[in-house]
């Protein structure tokens, strides 16, 4: 079997709703989705989500090989990239292109990934997460009860601006999701999105822990501060979570020399193969991983095969317009399905139809870091 080449496509999200976080809403509710689908000469595509940066000078290093060669390609794809560097969008397209190898090895040894990796349980642990900052107290209650309708008990809100807000908001979903549970009592997280600096980051949780108890405090400092990260983890009950903007082990490396994170985190973009390398390295220092992103179906199908996976995030509860995926969400968990690969079935003249795209500019949402972040001495709007 041999790659022959590769189309660039582009869906859109629809939330239904503002989503966004600390630096910035989506305020129509649209993102982009690139899925990049990789062909091969025994009619045996894949697909990937990720950037489509620098596509041709990565697909260069994969064109012509055997696709079931996926680590080693991996490998080459870093190798082709490594004097412009392979961080930010670069990392994320060599990592759409990483899950679509998966997905044709898999496809052509005609199993379910996760099964192929070596999974045993098609059940991967999940907690709610809903991009939320943007939301009022109705609209948010809302949004974590449909949550909870499909069993989840554990939930992730952003913020970071403001302290007395923040603990009205977490109150809310906890009271959500108790209900639901039957009382039973729910986890809590807290996203800050790299909106602080090492001391409002303690005074600010250590205001919260007051009267909640979280799981973990995510992204509360700069992603490369090891010792500010580790600083904060110090200085508070909850764990301190990072991870998913770094690309590369080189940049988790020096996190873990320094006791920086309790909850190593990946991000969906950056694909399997990174997902599996940054999880060993992490089980070599007895921490946990935890996948994040709008459509982790890669990494879910790696994190059955990995004996440190703790819980993955859940943003959305529909695939992308013109995407069907073989799972199913239920019982606080993903369950994944038994189509041979990932379980993606593209519809593409419904995607090349899609009149939807996000109206956000550029210099704007949650992508561009505020000019006063970690600098503000009072609650700032969202």
């Amino acid at each position: 079997m041999r790659i022959t080449g590769y189309r660039a496509l582009n869906t859109v999200q629809e939330w239904g709703r503002p989503v966004g976080d600390a630096n910035g809403l989506y305020a129509d509710g649209l993102t982009d989705v690139p899925i990049i689908v990789v062909t091969t000469d025994e009619g045996i595509t894949g697909v990937g989500m990720g950037p489509h940066v620098e596509l041709d000078a990565i697909f260069a290093a994969i064109d012509g090989e055997d696709p079931r060669a996926v680590t080693a390609l991996y490998d080459r794809m870093l190798r082709q990239t490594f004097k412009a560097g392979h961080a930010g969008a670069v990392f994320g397209a060599i990592g759409a292109f990483d899950t679509a190898l998966w997905d044709i090895k898999a496809k052509a040894a005609g199993q379910p990934l996760w099964r192929l990796l070596g999974g045993r349980d098609r059940v991967v642990p999940a907690y709610a997460s809903g991009l939320d900052i943007g939301l009022d107290d109705d609209e948010l209650v809302a949004t974590y009860r449909a949550y909870a309708d499909r069993g989840m008990r554990s939930a992730k809100l952003k913020g970071g601006l403001d302290v007395a807000r923040d603990r009205h908001r977490l109150t809310l979903v906890h009271d959500v999701l108790a209900e639901a549970g039957g009382g039973a009592r729910p986890g809590l997280m807290l996203d800050a999105n790299e909106c602080w600096n090492r001391k409002q980051a303690v005074r600010y949780v250590a205001e919260l822990e007051r009267t909640l108890d979280l799981i973990w405090i995510e992204e509360p400092v700069r992603r490369w501060d090891a010792e500010g990260l580790a600083a904060v983890g110090r200085g508070l009950r909850a764990s301190v979570a990072s991870g998913e903007n770094l690309s590369g082990l080189e940049q988790f490396r020096p996190l873990l020399a320094a006791g920086a994170l309790d909850i190593v985190q990946t991000a969906s973009v950056w694909g399997v193969t990174h997902f599996l390398r940054v999880s060993t390295l992490a089980h070599a220092h007895d921490l946990p991983v935890s996948p994040i992103g709008t459509n982790p179906v890669g990494l879910l199908h790696a994190a059955t095969s990995v004996p440190n996976h703790i819980t993955s995030e859940l943003q959305v509860l529909v695939p992308p317009v013109g995407v069907d995926l073989d799972l199913r969400i239920e019982d606080g968990a993903f369950v994944l399905g038994d189509a041979p690969g990932l379980g993606i079935t593209l519809h593409e003249e419904a995607i090349a139809g899609c009149g939807l795209r996000p109206a956000t500019v550029s210099f704007d949402g949650p992508g561009v870091r505020p000019e006063r972040a970690g600098q503000r001495l009072l609650a700032a709007a969202c």
